[in-house]
């Protein structure tokens, strides 16, 4: 029975949206919560409460958490999530790796695997080999699993079903038809920075999802998003905040676009890995040593960046969350890149440029594309 049919089964269908709003609260809080404080936030009669907790209790989807402390009487019940009453998968395709992650409903990572690929292993038979392996490595309840988020790193038409654009991404070897009819489960497929942008968002205090910021992804190719309102912009044609192909150099370093002096030319990692020859970790380590050749190089790539960030700051006046497997390399260089910016930008007046900081979620076009199966059965309880 899958989870969908338990909810129906198990919970009264009856004023879904109090139900909901309940659960809803329940999972965004951090600690267990009582009937009282329920009622209190939500502005409910203690009678709604407990009934929609008792059909809550029914479909399994919470459970009676820490007891709290009394004061005087009997201790009040408190109640959390059942947070793996289902799951969602994340799946990162880029240019030379498959990344899988397991995520429950309050978005905790329970597993995580990367896997390189050669440009001559890239089989769809393989992806799906790969997919039933990490399952069956994690002993998953299949029943439970809601669908497969699936990130790419490049620019798909508005039915997510053909990629239009992806200069890193093996992509003449990569149907998206194909993945939607050879998969066992739902598939999603999304933009690997939208759906990084969007896991920075949601896991941000309710309070502040509101106030926008944009997103840069530093991955392997550069990447951008607007969040606005608690949204993520699309733009008219779905190719909003391609900041990676801005031009920073006219007739500059060739891009994978195979246009001249983008950002994603100077500042993507296959700058300092294809190019190089080196891994990741290789380079960072590298530089950590102090090797000068890369040392020089990773300064050309700050000078560049921040040149990119200034004019991204000066263009919409927002905070900057810097993401992406090469920013989880960035905490002890982010001093020095917001020096970088600020002498550039003409109205800091020699102030650093507090506007920029690291994303605080890894694997974050992970957690967002396995979102999408998340948020969809949270609307449904």
């Amino acid at each position: 029975m899958t989870r969908e049919q338990e909810i129906n089964r198990g919970i009264n269908q009856r004023s879904p949206r109090t139900r909901n709003r309940i659960f809803r609260f329940i999972l965004e809080s951090p600690a267990p919560v009582s009937k009282q404080e329920i009622v209190n936030a939500l502005n409910l009669s203690l009678p709604t409460v407990h009934q929609k907790l008792q059909e809550l209790l029914a479909g399994h989807l919470i459970r009676v958490g820490e007891v709290q402390k009394s004061t005087g009487g009997r201790p009040p019940v408190a109640y959390t999530v059942e947070e793996n009453a289902c799951y969602a998968i994340g799946l990162s395709v880029s240019a030379n790796h498959l990344r899988f992650l397991l995520s429950n409903l309050k978005r905790q990572q329970l597993a995580y695997k990367k896997i390189r690929l050669k440009p001559e292993e890239w089989t769809m038979e393989r992806l799906f080999s790969e997919m039933d392996l990490f399952i069956k490595e994690n002993k998953v309840d299949q029943d439970r699993i809601l669908g497969i988020g699936i990130t790419i790193p490049g620019i798909l038409n508005r039915n997510a079903n053909r990629i239009l654009l992806s200069p890193t991404l093996p992509a003449q070897k990569f149907s998206l038809q194909g993945l939607q009819k050879q998969s066992r489960y739902p598939i999603f497929i999304t933009n690997d920075t939208k759906a990084s942008a969007l896991a920075e968002l949601i896991n941000r205090p309710a309070e502040e999802r509101r106030k926008p910021f944009l997103y840069l992804l530093l991955e392997y190719g550069v990447g951008g998003a607007v969040c606005l309102d608690g949204k993520i912009l699309h733009g008219s044609n779905g190719r909003s905040a391609e900041f990676g192909h801005m031009c920073l150099e006219p007739d500059g370093l060739l891009c994978n676009c195979g246009k001249h002096g983008c950002l994603e030319a100077y500042c993507g990692a296959l700058r300092f890995t294809r190019d190089l020859g080196l891994t990741t970790e290789e380079f960072f380590q590298g530089l950590k040593e102090g090797k000068p050749e890369l040392v020089d190089l990773w300064e050309d790539v700050l000078e560049h960046l921040a040149m990119a960030l200034v004019n991204l700051h000066l263009a919409f006046d927002y905070d900057i969350v810097l993401g992406g497997f090469v920013s989880e390399y960035m905490a002890n260089y982010l001093p020095h890149l917001r020096e970088l910016a600020a002498r550039r930008d003409p109205f800091l007046n020699g102030e650093p440029a507090d506007y920029l900081s690291i994303g605080k979620l890894q694997n974050a076009g992970m957690i967002g594309a396995a979102w999408h199966f998340i948020s969809s059965f949270v609307s449904q309880v």
